[in-house]
C-alpha cells in the first residue's frame, strides 16, 4: 500500500469511528471541503503534516494515535 492510499483509508476510518460525514471532519479540523476531498479521492499528492495534524486537532487525537494503524505498516517505497 502507498502512503497516499493509507492516509485516505485511515481518515475514513477514523470519521466512521466517530460517527462524523467527511464534511464534519471538515469543520472540525478547519480545513476546507475542497482540501479534504482531494485528499481522499486521491488527486492531491501531497498531503502535508500540517494538515494531518489539523484533522488530529479536530478529532482531539495526537500524530502518533493517527499512524498508529496497521495501514501504515508496510508501507510502499515511494520514487518520484
Amino acid at each position: 500500500m502507498r502512503i497516499k492510499e493509507a492516509l485516505q483509508l485511515r481518515i475514513i476510518e477514523l470519521c466512521n469511528k466517530n460517527d462524523l460525514t467527511l464534511n464534519g471532519l471538515c469543520s472540525l479540523c478547519g480545513i476546507t471541503q475542497s482540501t479534504l476531498h482531494n485528499m481522499i479521492s486521491g488527486r492531491n499528492n501531497s498531503v502535508t503534516v500540517a494538515t494531518v495534524q489539523k484533522i488530529c486537532d479536530g478529532l482531539e487525537i495526537d500524530l502518533p494515535t493517527f499512524f498508529d494503524s496497521n495501514l501504515f505498516r508496510n508501507i510502499e517505497q515511494e520514487i518520484y
